[in-house]
């Protein structure tokens, strides 16, 4: 057993890692701000450079890294918000969708355009007044109607809606079915009449495009079904299970990230008589912070190995997704600490890093449900006679 980066990935990993300290951090002002020929420009620059969409696979236009060695490259990139945006990996979750699923039209229209970041797409489930960690209960709906599907309903937390080509929407198309096999996914594009953009859902005090979206009358063709009918939920489960682990991978970077902040901030900054790092109770920070982070990435490597070999990984990637997000927001906490009032300002990355981390423990799925559904795997073992075998 090895835990070192493999040769083969070290390279590729150390010209991310330069990527993104040298260009992406220093931007991120800028890019906070809206600076679009920015991020366009650095989005060429890794183009051109091979570090472009890395984890796509190669059919479709990508770098087609296997998905243990993606691990160690997300890991870096994660290190800013903007990681994703700039090195084109962040359409990947949807890219995979239409590379399996979709009809050849919607393919040709849709998925090449989407690996080169020439559109955005973006993914409606969750709704408005409703427990959208039960999305049994959604009540979007799509009635076919002459060979267009008529969509009805009110989705938020769109990301991106406001600048995609398409939505992807999950909606109720079977009245005569199990829970899980009533529902269905849709392409939508955004300028299709009836399709309208309510608000910007603010998180946390951050504008962070998560749009709330009204679908009144949406008609489509038929063919912008994703997959067959009623398998929006097995659909849903292949996307956001990879994604929850891409969530890790990247909270592994920002927790890095913060932790250098704490490291560097306790030897740079003096009180009482020597540097702060010197001082027992803070050196617990360290100390606690180093062994979360190690803790969270050997589950993380342990999650993208089972998927990796073939396997769903359902228990370890929800306790990743749980640990992960934890260790995120305490890792952070802490820098922030160290920092004292420096650190609840805009002159670190620190106070928008600890606003994403908080929102981390509730999308793709709150904390308590994979407490609940991974204990119960868990338990269900035992039920049959089993041992867990770790």
């Amino acid at each position: 057993m090895s835990f070192e980066i493999p040769a083969s990935v070290r390279p590729l990993r150390d010209a991310v890692y330069a990527f993104m300290t040298e260009r992406v951090e220093p931007a991120e002002e800028a890019l906070h701000a809206g600076d679009k020929d920015l991020l366009r420009k650095l989005q060429q620059e890794a183009k051109a450079e091979g570090l472009w969409a890395l984890g796509h696979p190669k059919e479709i236009g990508g770098g087609g890294l296997p998905f243990l060695d993606y691990v160690y490259i997300n890991e870096v990139q994660g290190r800013s918000e903007f990681g994703q945006l700039a090195l084109g990996t962040f359409t990947l979750q949807d890219s995979l969708m239409l590379h399996k699923y979709a009809a050849p039209s919607q393919r040709e229209r849709f998925l090449a355009p989407l690996v080169q970041a020439d559109i955005w797409p973006s993914f409606a489930m969750t709704e408005p007044g409703l427990s959208s960690s039960d999305p049994t209960q959604l009540s979007t709906t799509a009635e076919l109607v002459d060979g267009q599907w008529v969509i009805r309903g009110r989705k938020w937390f769109t990301t991106g809606a406001d600048r995609a080509a398409y939505t992807t929407v999950m909606c109720r198309t079977e009245t005569d079915a199990s829970p899980y096999l009533s529902f269905s996914m849709i392409l939508v594009p955004t300028d299709t009449p009836g399709y309208t953009i309510i608000r910007d859902t603010p998180v946390l005090g951050l504008d962070g495009g998560h749009m709330e979206v009204v679908y009144d009358d949406v008609r489509v063709p038929e063919e912008n079904l994703l997959g067959p009918r009623g398998h929006g939920f097995v659909i849903a489960q292949e996307r956001l299970g990879p994604g929850r682990i891409f969530h890790c991978m990247r909270w592994l970077g920002q927790a890095q990230r913060a932790f250098d902040l704490l490291c560097r901030r306790l030897h740079a900054r003096e009180a009482f008589g020597g540097p702060l790092a010197d001082k027992q109770l803070l050196q617990q920070h360290v100390f606690d912070s180093y062994t979360e982070i190690q803790a969270a990435r050997l589950l993380t490597l342990h999650a993208a190995h089972e998927i990796d070999a073939g396997g769903q990984a359902r228990v370890e990637i929800g306790a990743i997704k749980v640990a992960g997000a934890r260790m995120l927001h305490n890792v952070i906490d802490r820098a922030i600490q160290v920092h004292g009032a420096e650190g609840l300002t805009g002159d670190t990355p620190l106070d928008r890093m600890y606003r994403h981390a908080r929102a981390g423990r509730i999308y793709d799925g709150p904390d308590e449900v994979h407490i609940s559904r991974t204990a119960q795997r868990i338990l269900k073992v035992y039920e049959k006679g089993g041992s867990y075998a770790f």
